[in-house]
Order: structure tokens, then C-alpha cells, then sequence
């Protein structure tokens, strides 16, 4: 499938997906949204990573679409905002881990989109915030929620409130990303980490993505019983019993794409 707004290649079980807008600093329109809905969905079985990235040095994403959003009402401004939160939503439940290569500006809708990845890794030229209230409005793809899970909720009120950019290594400090990288190494990076978890069982990263995903919103003792019930329903597959056969034949385990 073509699209006119993304790239999509895959190798050895890594998808590269990269936001292709770049005299709009990649920006997030609603074409964009249902094209990043139609990749997501559409990956090849054997897919077992992605990393999401923008084209160009200058942004991962610079925030959605300001010529796109400025004669909108009410009504189109919450559908807007449903889309958005349709489209990231669908990169938390996706059994594929997914890793943000936050290359130069990830504002607004693109610290969102970045926020809703399992890793994030940023460029040394990185800034990342959410600019929403100097524009009138407020985050709108999740992104309220998001950073205060991620940093806790004094430091995303200030920087909702403030609108002020973070750049990487006070990303890093706050744990908003997880390492800064030299900027030509950014994406050689985050491949190599991708690779790591394509060696690594499929249906056991699925599930370790799922119920730390879950786990994270719940009572502790209910977490944990996500866990177990996980953790048993993986021995009754093909993956564990490949796994545990090749580690005591000591050989690298052969798991079968889905």
C-alpha cells in the first residue's frame, strides 16, 4: 500500500515508519491520522518492532495541523480529537513494541504521538512540549494524560500550563525520554534496540507489553494476578517450549513469525 504522507519499510522484522510531511515539519493532519491508522494495521505478520520517526532534521512531528484546525468548531474541533486519540490508542494496544525517534521538534501532537510509543529515544537538537494554550486550546490527542503518567503532575502542569519547551537532556532528566542520542546516530540506535526485541520470543513480548501496559492502572495485587495469568498462558505455547528447547540445545531459538 501507498501512502502520501508516511514511508513504511520493513526488514528483518523491523518497521520504520516515518512521517513524510516535511514542508510541514510533518505536521499531523486528518489524512495523515487515517494513513498512520491504515499502516498500523496493515503491518506484515512477522513484524516484531517499530520505530515511529519523522523525515527530515528538523522534526519528528511539530504538533498537528495548525492551517487544518483553524476554521474549526466545536464539534469538528472533539472529532478532531477523537481521531487523534483513536490513532495513538491503536500504538499502546499493538502487541508490537513500539520506539519513538524523536528527531528535532516533537510538539504538541508530536510529543503526544511520541508519548503513546513504549520507548522513546531523542536526538541531541530534540525539543519536546505541548504549546496547546498558547494557541487556545489544550492537548487533545491524550496528551494531558500521557505526561502525567510520564513525569508525574506537578511537572505536567507546568509544562501545560507554561507551554515551554524541554530540550533533551531535561527530557531525559525528567524521564521523559529514555536516552539522548548523537542526532546522525539517532535511528541506528533505536534499529539496534528494535533488533534485540525481534531476537526475543513474539508472543512473550506481546504479552509483557500488555499487562505492564494494564498492570500500570490497577491495584498492585490485581497486577500481579494479570502476571500470573499471563505467565501461565504462555507455557502452553510453541514459543516457550522452542525457547527452553534451543536455550538447553544451546542454540538461537527459531520462532515462527504470526
Amino acid at each position: 500500500m501507498s501512502y502520501e504522507n508516511l514511508r513504511l519499510d520493513v526488514s528483518e522484522g523491523v518497521a520504520t515508519l516515518t512521517l513524510d510531511r516535511p514542508k510541514a515539519l510533518n505536521a499531523l493532519n486528518s489524512a495523515t491520522f487515517h494513513e498512520l491508522e491504515a499502516a498500523l494495521t496493515s503491518l506484515p505478520d512477522d513484524t516484531r518492532a517499530l520505530i515511529l520517526t519523522g523525515a527530515g532534521e528538523k522534526a519528528f512531528v511539530a504538533g498537528a495541523d495548525i492551517a487544518e484546525m483553524a476554521d474549526y468548531g466545536s464539534e469538528q474541533g472533539r472529532a478532531f480529537s477523537a481521531l487523534g486519540q483513536r490513532v495513538m490508542a491503536l500504538f499502546e494496544a499493538s502487541h508490537i513494541p513500539t520506539i519513538a525517534a524523536v528527531n528535532g521538534f516533537a510538539l504538541g501532537g508530536g510529543l503526544e504521538l511520541a508519548l503513546c510509543c513504549d520507548l522513546i529515544y531523542a536526538s541531541e537538537n530534540a525539543q519536546l512540549g505541548l504549546p496547546e494554550v498558547g494557541l487556545g486550546v489544550i492537548p487533545g490527542f491524550g496528551g494531558t494524560q500521557r505526561l502525567t503518567r510520564a513525569v508525574g503532575a506537578q511537572r505536567a502542569r507546568e509544562l501545560v500550563f507554561t507551554a515551554r519547551r524541554v530540550k533533551a537532556e531535561e527530557a531525559k532528566a525528567i524521564g521523559l525520554v529514555l536516552d539522548v542520542v548523537p542526532a546522525g546516530e539517532l535511528l541506528a540506535h533505536c534499529r539496534k534496540v528494535a533488533q534485540s526485541i525481534a531476537k526475543a520470543g513474539p508472543l512473550a513480548i506481546s504479552q509483557a507489553k500488555r499487562v505492564m501496559r494494564q498492570g500500570a492502572d490497577v491495584e498492585l495485587t490485581v497486577a500481579n494476578m494479570i502476571e500470573q495469568q499471563a505467565f501461565g498462558a504462555l507455557f502452553g505455547t510453541e514459543d516457550k517450549r522452542e525457547g527452553m528447547q534451543a536455550f538447553l540445545e544451546k542454540r538461537p531459538p527459531a520462532y515462527k513469525a504470526r
